[in-house]
């Protein structure tokens, strides 16, 4: 198969979603496909291991600067006619997505679309609520435009299902174990963030509203008041617009920046307890790869963090934004616990089957049939 996949982003290990499309891409080449990829934004000096990725024309995204706005052009469309896609993957719904929507469609291409980023959750928190409705009219025109639609597990299923779109089949997500892995601990980081003795509270996101960092920063607030702050130690890994008013108010945490390569998941198993409250996760992969570190994690009740927790067992769901419902459920697991224990075994036995080789496979195996039938139907219909 020739497989021609747009995202909005295509820089290494800059978001969950990435990593995900990363994974895929690696996947379909390793079976034998050819792949091309398009994206406004990709990284700089990253030869993509002879894979042919094409810049295309872009500006930084308004109030969310860390992204680019794209735009397809006569480029685009010269480039895609030279590669000749069997089929077509789209994993982000924005303007050039619909572009690449539309060219599958005059071209009888099979298209299909992954939902990444639940981005309309987000406008709450930019005061933009009334744009909600808008934002879901035109995805559910966007997806059921498209022969398959992809979400990340039940609950994002059943949320789609209930915009009336259509086609929805799951593709779930994997976790690279040769690189998250507990055996990856080191005493002497732990060290350089001074929490010998301490329980670690490892935090890995974009530093933005939406990702309830207020919760965050609250729970570090009553370990403070309550007089836990010897017994704890917060690490807050990547960055983003809110990052100085974190540093503000939690003033004895570690702040690592983004980490990539190896640095990540060293990090996370130098920790203890991967804390989380984000309500607007489709999928939630930090919490997949705290659980493959050997972390317990505590999540939130709404969102697609829940929907891992409650499959492995390694954790706590607590109520959206309730920061005494946080507090408590992080108590509970500090020290060397016995319930700690119980819960970081759970999550490693769940993470040890979630291989993206077996997650990938089932995709491709899905493309191929969605190939055929297309092309089994074009011979049809040219049949004299």
């Amino acid at each position: 198969m020739k497989i021609a996949l747009y995202a909005g982003t295509y820089v290494r290990d800059k978001d969950g979603a990435v990593k995900s499309i990363y994974q895929l891409v690696s996947s379909f080449r390793k079976n034998g496909h050819s792949v091309a990829v398009w994206s406004p934004d990709v990284s700089k000096g990253d030869n993509h291991n002879g894979l042919t990725v094409h810049r295309m024309p872009s500006v930084p995204i308004p109030l969310y600067p860390d992204y680019k706005l794209g735009f397809f052009t006569n480029e685009t469309r010269r480039q895609l006619e030279a590669f000749a896609p069997d089929v077509v993957h789209i994993s982000t719904p924005d303007i050039i997505g619909r572009e690449f929507l539309l060219y599958a469609r005059k071209k009888n291409i099979p298209v299909a679309s992954a939902f990444h980023t639940d981005f309309p959750s987000y406008f709450s928190y930019y005061r933009l609520g009334f744009a909600v409705r808008y934002a879901w009219k035109y995805l559910t025109w966007f997806y059921n435009s498209c022969d398959i639609v992809l979400a990340p597990n039940e609950s994002v299923r059943r949320k789609l299902a209930g915009y009336h779109i259509r086609n929805i089949e799951i593709w779930s997500r994997g976790v690279d174990k040769e690189l998250f892995d507990p055996f990856r601990r080191s005493e002497q980081l732990r060290s350089l963030w001074n929490a010998d003795g301490r329980s670690v509270f490892v935090y890995a996101g974009r530093f933005v509203p939406y990702k309830d960092i207020e919760v965050v920063m609250q729970v570090y607030d009553r370990f403070a008041r309550d007089g836990h702050a010897e017994k704890v130690r917060f690490v807050m890994i990547g960055s983003g617009p809110a990052e100085e008013e974190m540093k503000r108010r939690m003033p004895e945490a570690v702040f690592t920046g983004y980490l990539t390569g190896v640095e990540l998941p060293v990090a996370y198993a130098s920790g203890d307890i991967f804390l989380f409250p984000s309500i607007t996760e489709a999928f939630c992969n930090v919490a997949l790869e705290a659980l493959a570190s050997g972390l317990p994690a505590v999540v939130s009740d709404g969102g697609g963090c829940r929907d891992i927790v409650d499959r492995s067992g390694g954790g706590f769901v607590a109520r959206a934004g309730d920061v005494e419902d946080f507090y408590g459920k992080c108590l509970e697991l500090l020290g060397n616990s016995s319930r700690h224990m119980e819960l970081k075994a759970r999550g490693l036995a769940y993470a040890e089957a979630q291989s993206w080789t077996a997650v990938n496979g089932v995709l491709i195996d899905r493309y191929q049939l969605l190939v055929s039938r297309s092309a089994a139907g074009a011979a049809s219909c040219c049949a004299p």
